[in-house]
C-alpha cells in the first residue's frame, strides 16, 4: 500500500481548502520546476491550475489543509517567493477535476513589457478601500473582463468593457489622460492584474495610482457586509463560478457556450440549454459547435462521476 494511496484516502476525509496565489519574481529556471512540482502536487492530491513563467507564479488550487500548507511551504522555501501571499476559501468538494501546471510567457497576459517588482502602484488595504473610492477626485476602474463585471463590481466603478486583460493598454491609451486623471484606483479578483496594470500606468505617466491589496476576494473576506460597497457577486475561475461576502459560494452559474456568468434569472430563458448555450450565445452557435458542446457535456458528466467529486 503506497504512501500516495494513504494520503489520498486521508484527503477524502478532510475539508477542501481552495487557495488562490500569485507572486512576481525573476525566475529564469521556471521550466525546470514543472516536473518535480507536478509530482509533488499529485502525491498530495492537489487539483487546480498553476501557471509558471519567468516573471513568477499564478494559480488557484484545492486540497486538504495539510496538502495546501505543504505546497505553500515548498514554494516559500525559495527565498524569491518567501513573501508569496495567498487567499483561502473553503468548499465541501474539489472545485477542480484535475491538476494542470503550465509554462507561460506571462502569468497574466498584458502583452506589454512591465516589471511589477520594479515599479507598481500604491497598495490599499481592504479596511481603507471604502474611504479612498468614496473620494470624488478618484477615478475607480474595474480591470477585469466584461463578463466578470457583469455580475458584480464596486459602486461607481468604471467598466473598461475589455474582453481580455491584454485589451487594457488600449483602453488606457484611448480613454485616460495623466493630466486629467490624476488619481486612479483599480481592483481585480485577487490583485495580480492590478499589479501589472498599475505598473503599466506608472510607466505611462500616471503618478498617483492605487490598487486594492488582495483584490476583491480579500475585501469580501475582511469587510463586513453592512459596511461593504461591493454590489453583486465576484466571478472566480473555477467550478464555484462566483463568491459573495465571506467568500461563500454565490448563485451564479456559467454558460459552457460563451463562458459568460449567468444569474438565476438567466436560466429561465427558453434559449438556455445546460452545457450548450444561453440567451447571449444561442443564435451565434453553429450546428458543429452544438454537437461538440453536447459531447463535452457528456464527457464532463462522466469525468465527474469517475472522480467522485471528493
Amino acid at each position: 500500500m503506497s504512501e500516495a494511496w494513504i494520503q489520498a484516502r486521508q484527503a477524502a476525509d478532510e475539508p477542501v481548502v481552495v487557495a488562490a496565489l500569485y507572486h512576481f519574481a525573476d525566475w529564469p529556471e521556471f521550466a525546470e520546476v514543472k516536473a518535480p512540482l507536478t509530482e509533488f502536487c499529485v502525491g498530495l492530491g492537489i487539483r487546480g491550475t498553476l501557471l509558471l513563467a519567468h516573471e513568477g507564479i499564478n494559480g488557484t488550487v484545492s486540497g486538504t489543509r495539510s496538502a495546501i500548507d505543504a505546497l505553500l511551504a515548498r514554494l516559500r522555501g525559495d527565498s524569491r517567493f518567501a513573501n508569496l501571499e495567498h487567499k483561502e476559501s473553503f468548499s465541501d468538494r474539489h472545485p477542480f477535476l484535475r491538476l494542470k501546471i503550465k509554462l507561460k510567457r506571462e502569468i497574466v497576459t498584458l502583452g506589454k513589457p512591465v516589471d511589477p517588482t520594479a515599479v507598481v502602484g500604491t497598495y490599499v488595504k481592504p479596511q481603507e478601500w471604502n474611504a479612498l473610492i468614496s473620494d470624488p477626485s478618484v477615478l475607480l476602474i474595474d480591470t477585469r473582463n466584461d463578463y466578470e463585471v457583469a455580475i458584480g463590481t464596486f459602486a461607481g466603478a468604471v467598466d473598461p468593457k475589455t474582453a481580455n486583460f491584454s485589451d487594457f493598454p488600449e483602453y488606457v491609451a484611448s480613454q485616460l489622460d495623466p493630466a486629467k486623471h490624476t488619481r486612479v484606483a483599480m481592483f481585480c479578483t485577487g490583485g495580480i492584474r492590478c499589479e501589472k496594470a498599475s505598473s503599466y500606468m506608472r510607466q505611462q505617466g500616471f503618478d498617483e495610482v492605487y490598487h486594492l491589496q488582495g483584490g476583491i476576494l480579500k475585501y469580501l473576506e475582511e469587510v463586513p457586509v453592512e459596511e461593504s460597497l461591493w454590489q453583486g457577486e465576484c466571478f472566480v475561475f473555477d467550478e464555484r463560478v462566483a463568491v459573495k461576502h465571506g467568500l461563500e459560494q454565490g448563485e451564479a452559474t456559467v454558460c459552457y457556450g460563451c463562458r459568460r456568468a449567468l444569474m438565476p434569472a438567466d436560466l429561465e430563458s427558453p434559449l438556455y440549454e445546460y452545457g450548450i448555450s444561453c440567451a447571449h450565445c444561442h443564435d451565434s452557435l453553429s450546428d458543429d459547435q452544438r454537437k461538440r458542446f453536447a459531447e463535452r457535456r457528456m464527457q464532463l458528466a462522466l469525468a465527474t462521476k469517475r472522480l467522485g467529486k471528493s
